[in-house]
């Protein structure tokens, strides 16, 4: 059976209304709550209940951190994200589906990444994609069927060194996983075309992100491949430089108006360049070490803000919050509030903000645990904004200690 909405065995619809019974307090907070939806999350978990439940969970969790309901109305990327970030949605497939192009060989990892923070990165890469899940809503009500995936073309070509730059992949890999733990069953079928020869070298250095039943979704086209895109695409949806007829209004046959190509960041974006943050501190984390800064927010709706910058390599951060009154709690025991993650900050200055919904001591955790052989220095500035008051400054240092 297909585990889709018509094509269910007795056992699938089964764990369907368990599933919809475990959850019944997050439907509200679910960005849609009809089988079609509910379904993605257990096929993505093989209809495994528990494992399908965890990771809805966890999103609803995601959607809260990222605050991704508003994140279209609210949130506009950096201008060097808008300007030099290649891909963009242009037409519909045979299907219905809409389309995405990510446009590789113009693509400027190095620049980008001097230029805008990780999180400006992830928050964009989430921004299109809530477009386009609001983009399938509408083809879905246009055409009287449910669309729930995208076709995903990527053009391959101009694919080189700079792109397997290591901080370029590790922070698309980070992308992927949050694609693949936050947008299941989000891919219809992924189109490479033009590979060049570096490809498989390339491939094999984020495959491991992604789950097998995405992997067996990336179709890898040939020199026909415009015959190939022609056959899942009609023509008047397709831009011309890709096989089809489609064009701007102006005749530009790539269809700039829709897709971004891209190309090299001036050096005018540089943040390390343009910009130098006064710190209030600093500390060196030794090797396999973490370096924890509690901070007291004595009032609810509190704003939580910080800015650091580490020496020479990147450096893990997480927020967490204390469970325990008095004495000292391990990070493994705390309330995550923003998962720990490695930041690029010896590239790009990192800043971020959290509003506290609830008073309590805060644990901001620099992670160095991955690093054997290196100690990191980091900088850092962090202000407690309470709701209607000037910042307030209330922390406490415990550092080198293992979670």
């Amino acid at each position: 059976m297909s585990g889709r909405v018509g094509g269910l065995s007795l056992k699938q619809a089964e764990t369907l209304s368990e599933f919809r019974g475990r959850i019944q307090d997050l439907l509200p907070s679910l960005p849609a709550q009809h089988d079609h939806y509910l379904l993605r999350w257990l096929r993505a978990r093989s209809f495994n209940v528990q494992k399908a439940e965890a990771m809805i969970r966890k999103h609803v969790e995601f959607r809260k951190q990222m605050r991704v309901d508003t994140i279209i109305s609210e949130w506009t990327p950096p201008e060097v994200i808008e300007k030099y970030v290649s891909g963009g949605m242009c037409g519909y497939d045979r299907e219905g589906s809409p389309i995405w192009y990510d446009i590789i060989g113009p693509l400027d990892p190095k620049g980008l990444l001097l230029s805008a923070t990780k999180q400006d990165f992830l928050k964009t890469k989430i921004r299109h994609t809530e477009m386009l899940r609001r983009e399938c809503r509408r083809q879905s009500e246009k055409l009287g069927k449910n669309i729930e995936a995208i076709t995903l073309i990527y053009d391959c070509e101009g694919l080189g060194l700079k792109h397997i730059w290591k901080p370029a992949i590790e922070t698309y890999g980070e992308i992927l996983t949050m694609f693949e733990d936050n947008y299941p069953e989000g891919l219809k079928r992924v189109f490479l075309i033009k590979a060049p020869k570096m490809f498989p070298m390339a491939y094999n250095l984020i495959k491991h992100f992604l789950c097998e039943e995405t992997r067996r979704k990336i179709i890898v086209l040939g020199s026909n491949w415009q015959e190939v895109l022609r056959q899942h695409i009609d023509p008047e949806q397709l831009p011309v430089v890709y096989g089809g007829t489609l064009t701007d209004p102006d005749g530009d046959p790539r269809c700039r108006t829709m897709i971004n190509y891209g190309g090299t960041v001036p050096r005018s974006y540089y943040v390390q360049d343009s910009v130098k943050v006064q710190y209030d501190s600093s500390v060196t984390i030794s090797r396999g070490s973490t370096f924890q800064l509690e901070y007291n927010v004595p009032a609810a709706n509190s704003l939580l803000r910080w800015q650091f910058a580490s020496d020479g390599a990147d450096i893990g951060f997480g927020l967490f919050r204390q469970t325990k009154e008095g004495g000292a709690q391990k990070v493994a025991e705390m309330l995550q509030v923003l998962p720990s993650q490695r930041y690029n900050a010896h590239l790009v200055p990192e800043e971020g903000c959290f509003t506290c919904s609830e008073s309590g001591v805060y644990v901001l955790c620099f992670d160095n645990s991955y690093s054997f052989l290196q100690s990191k220095k980091v900088n850092y500035k962090v202000e407690v904004l309470p709701p209607s008051e000037g910042p307030v400054q209330t922390s406490h240092s415990r550092g080198d200690r293992r979670p």
